[in-house]
């Protein structure tokens, strides 16, 4: 990942949805002008979802997503065809592809309404207008474009509403934003990453750093083993010092103690939306009783190593915590999170900076709607080693809150 490079998180994810031999992969490779899916006369060739990062003007990068028919059969197809739906989760704008020579069928429908419930923004695109059989029962609106995958026909159309609908989308806030200006010194405090690989940053330190450049804020960029030499070389003190969580404890004890300080994930949780319901959820981490279940789930799919923080660093931390030895942890990675919370008494989340705001927003209304508190992971890093408070200061909405906070 070069800094130059947008995150598959931070682009418009575009979801195909249809039935088998609707034409789906035939208009995806349209719209791109590019062969990223196979192309079939036979039912059922696309079978898992296929993601594709890529530039597609005029809406510039995005995620292509080709997914399997609404109408697969059999076990393997409903297993398919619940992967399909898992996509909605993270779909900025949908396409729902019919043949024009079937018309809508039940499948169309019942996903036209889960794409509802969602308020995910949907063309209709008709495909298969060249051909001479055409039916009856076609929808028409605004959003209703009659397409041919084979002859070009109303692909530019689909692409100029496409970027409409997209420069609709709601824009993230900025990760400083509010917390500092133009001009004001920040030191973010990057150990070196044994998971991240070699030669690059972790991503929400990357996308940190991106966003100061573009404020016009300085920034001092330091492992925490050269801290407090790089602190004794500044004339004022910086406006904000944003650290690794890993090393909160460390970091906490090497500043004064009125020196605003935060975390990378504190600010990608703020970033992503799901902030406000991990300040609330941290309240259950000091109420966890003796064979509490907690889910750690992350966005990433990372190399899992010896010290990892999720697997080891984080169960450990809280069994000290709490001290209560038998909690049981369960994990989840990259696409996976379970429909059914139920089993839970409290889930962490990692900042999400691999996951796009809209499915990181699916994530807390699941745990939202079961009633499940779902907090951070550097919320609970800061809670354990007794400086909550102090990750919270510079976000001056959660002072009311952060009061009752140990």
């Amino acid at each position: 990942m070069t800094m130059n490079a947008t995150p598959s998180s931070e682009r418009t994810h575009i979801g195909f949805f249809g039935c088998r031999n609707a034409g789906k992969s035939a208009l995806v490779n349209a719209v791109t002008g590019q062969q990223l899916a196979i192309v079939s006369e036979q039912k059922g060739t696309t079978t898992d979802p296929v993601l594709k990062a890529m530039e597609l003007l005029p809406l510039g990068p995005v995620v292509i997503i080709d997914t399997a028919g609404l109408d697969d059969v059999g076990e393997l197809g409903a297993k398919r065809l619940s992967k399909t739906r898992q996509i909605l989760n993270k779909t900025d704008i949908a396409v729902l592809v019919v043949d024009a020579t079937v018309g809508l069928t039940p499948h169309d429908n019942d996903i036209l309404e889960q794409i509802a419930k969602k308020n995910i923004p949907t063309i209709v695109a008709i495909n298969k207008i060249d051909l001479s059989e055409v039916a009856d029962n076609l929808p028409f609106g605004d959003n209703v474009i009659r397409v041919s995958a084979e002859t070009g026909e109303g692909i530019e159309q689909l692409k100029e509403t496409l970027g409409r609908l997209g420069r609709q989308e709601t824009q993230q806030i900025g990760l400083l934003e509010g917390l500092v200006e133009a001009g004001d010194l920040v030191v973010m405090v990057t150990p070196i990453d044994k998971a991240a690989p070699k030669g690059r940053l972790i991503l929400p330190q990357q996308q940190t750093i991106r966003d100061a450049l573009e404020r016009g804020v300085p920034t001092l960029v330091v492992r925490d083993t050269e801290l407090e030499f790089a602190l004794k070389q500044l004339v004022e003190p910086p406006k904000l010092v944003i650290t690794d969580s890993q090393v909160f404890k460390e970091v906490a004890a090497r500043l004064p103690i009125n020196q605003p300080l935060t975390s990378f994930s504190i600010l990608m949780a703020r970033y992503k939306g799901s902030l406000d319901y991990a300040v609330r959820g941290i309240a259950a981490l000091q109420s966890l009783k003796s064979h509490a279940r907690v889910l750690i789930s992350e966005g990433c799919t990372h190399h899992r190593q010896c010290n990892d923080i999720g697997t080891v660093k984080l169960p450990h931390w809280i069994r000290q915590f709490t001290k209560s030895d038998d909690i049981q942890f369960s994990f989840t990675s990259g696409g996976e999170f379970p429909l059914d919370l139920s089993g839970y008494d409290l889930i962490v989340h990692c900042g999400g900076c691999m996951l796009n705001e809209r499915e990181m927003t699916y994530r807390v209304a699941c745990a939202q709607d079961q009633n499940i508190p779902m907090t951070n992971y550097g919320l609970v890093i800061a809670h354990v080693n007794g400086i909550l408070k102090r990750s919270l200061q510079p976000f001056n909405q959660y002072h009311e809150l952060i009061q009752s906070l140990g």
